[in-house]
């Protein structure tokens, strides 16, 4: 176990000092702020869409490497994906996080984003680990008018 908690603490540092999603995009479709007043984590959510497919997201802002490695690895996970597949993912990692998805094959669907797995023992880090996932629920709730 203690090796998956390194490859874990690996793949978070990875995607938080990784800035391949973390640009601008011009004429996004949408953008979206998340905030987490207790911590200071704050981001700017991006995405363009092709129809109903996300065709590009991004972010800006900053916080904690927890919060900016989630936002990175759902951008990974979303891209190319429908709006519909996105809000799955979206309901998959939170409810990894709150432990109602316990599901090792739903789990793998999330890919890198599995490595916070376990940040529910971290009570005061998952509202970072969560942020970007309810920012990009709230873009496509009002994108499309929905009442999710």
């Amino acid at each position: 176990m203690e090796n998956l908690n390194l490859i874990y603490s690996e793949i978070i540092m990875e995607h938080n000092q990784s800035n391949h999603n973390k640009k601008h995009i011009e004429h996004a479709d949408c953008t979206e702020r998340g905030h987490n007043p207790s911590c200071g984590d704050d981001i700017t959510l991006s995405l363009k869409f092709n129809g109903d497919i996300i065709e590009d997201a991004a972010f800006e802002g900053s916080g904690c490497a927890i919060s900016q490695a989630s936002t990175s690895m759902m951008i990974d996970l979303i891209k190319g994906k429908s709006k519909e597949e996105a809000l799955e993912y979206v309901n998959t990692f939170i409810g990894m996080i709150k432990k109602e998805v316990t599901d090792d094959e739903e789990l793998e669907k999330l890919e890198d984003a599995i490595a916070l797995k376990n940040i529910s023992t971290m009570p005061a880090r998952v509202k970072c680990a969560v942020l970007a996932w309810h920012t990009l629920k709230e873009a496509i709730r009002k994108k499309d008018g929905l009442d999710l």
